[in-house]
């Protein structure tokens, strides 16, 4: 727990408490640690788990956060699960908890039970369109979404599912988009890389930044997309940030394609501003996406993105102005946005400035985390009132 200071006077601090699955390397890690890091010092501030462990524990560790852990241990259908729901219910009235902030699908599970039998306030965080889920697990994940007192999406297309799929109330829904702290982003841009890349001979560079665990992430169109490209007689290197199962099918793939000499499979990167300082344009060739830091930090480097028109990437890249959209799982598109680019760099200069402005006044940090004072203020209040 953070130490605590004077929430103003006559009122109690809010004892808030963040709850996310782990501290793996992932986009809704790194928004809890913004939010612990940007939020005023009034607040009371506790982190709980399913599972503490992953590399971004010693970044929460050195933010004065020691995580209360909540294992599952397995499937959600054990009887573990129930004990620990009875467990965290009771830890929230030792805790005196006001609110509890849950981050993804596995802790909502246990946070918004327990939270209604301890009488805590709980907001549900949603930052995907549930792409990865079957429907039993959408159909729980709703359930529970309408239990809670609010709910928070990262992206217009989200709050519209909740709404208009899953029966939420609009007027329990807010969007609050990710924030990114452009003054670190800057730095570690200027850094410099932390691990050499392939020599490209001067030729141009796409970077896709996404993991390598299920085929939504649709890399085999950006090969395909170079493969044409190659066709044509023009010549564009790809960086292929991520790992996971999938990254060895891919690889074969970009060999039979012919494209080998062209993709480079980087693997996990720590450097990725440096990358993006080094590359042409970025990518997100994804058929189902929520609000992708990949894009967030491609427009942060001021390089005109090329995205599908699925999920939040719509209301980050305007169609010509911030960057190009092309349908999903269309390698015949994305290679014409990438020529376009290619033979007009004036303008891909202009898309990628409007980009980095847009991050700028819009997807700064201190935007998302002031959006949240304010959500925990109306929801943590209402239920001392």
């Amino acid at each position: 727990m953070r130490p605590e200071k004077a929430a103003g006077q006559g009122e109690e601090p809010i004892r808030l408490m963040q709850f996310t699955r782990s501290f793996h390397i992932g986009g809704t890690e790194v928004q809890v640690l913004e939010l612990l890091r940007g939020l005023p010092q009034s607040y009371r501030l506790q982190v709980s788990v399913l599972q503490d462990a992953g590399p971004l524990v010693g970044t929460l560790r050195e933010l004065g956060f020691k995580p209360e852990e909540f294992p599952l241990n397995g499937s959600l259908m054990r009887p573990n699960t129930a004990w620990q729901i009875l467990r965290l219910a009771r830890w929230f009235k030792q805790q005196k908890i006001s609110l509890v902030h849950v981050h993804d699908f596995y802790s909502t599970m246990l946070v918004v039970p327990a939270a209604k039998l301890a009488g805590t306030k709980v907001i549900v965080g949603r930052l995907d369109l549930a792409h990865w889920h079957g429907p039993a697990k959408r159909a729980v994940h709703a359930g529970f979404s309408r239990m809670a007192d609010h709910v928070v999406a990262n992206a217009e297309a989200i709050r519209r599912m909740l709404v208009e799929e899953e029966g939420v109330p609009a007027s329990r829904v807010s969007v609050i988009h990710n924030g990114l702290d452009l003054p670190r982003f800057d730095a570690r841009m200027q850094e410099g890389l932390l691990q050499p890349v392939p020599d490209t001979g001067g030729a141009p560079v796409v970077l896709h930044v996404a993991n390598m665990n299920h085929p939504v992430k649709r890399q085999e169109d950006l090969l395909q997309a170079l493969r044409m490209l190659r066709q044509e007689g023009q010549t564009l290197h790809a960086f292929l940030v991520g790992d996971g199962p999938r990254r060895a099918e891919l690889e074969q793939q970009a060999a039979e394609m012919g494209v080998s000499d062209l993709a480079h499979f980087l693997g996990h990167r720590i450097d990725v501003p440096a990358l993006y300082a080094r590359a042409t344009m970025g990518v997100l060739c994804s058929s189902a996406e929520g609000m992708s830091n990949a894009v967030m930090e491609g427009m942060a480097a001021g390089l005109p993105m090329v995205v599908t028109s699925v999920g939040a990437n719509t209301d980050l890249i305007v169609d010509g102005e911030r960057g190009l959209v092309v349908p999903p799982e269309n390698p015949a598109r994305l290679c014409q946005a990438f020529r376009h680019i290619l033979s007009n760099p004036g303008h891909a200069q202009q898309m990628g400035q409007a980009a980095r402005a847009f991050v700028q006044k819009e997807l700064s940090l201190e935007r998302m985390v002031q959006r949240h004072h304010a959500l925990y203020q109306s929801v943590a209040r209402s239920a001392l009132n």
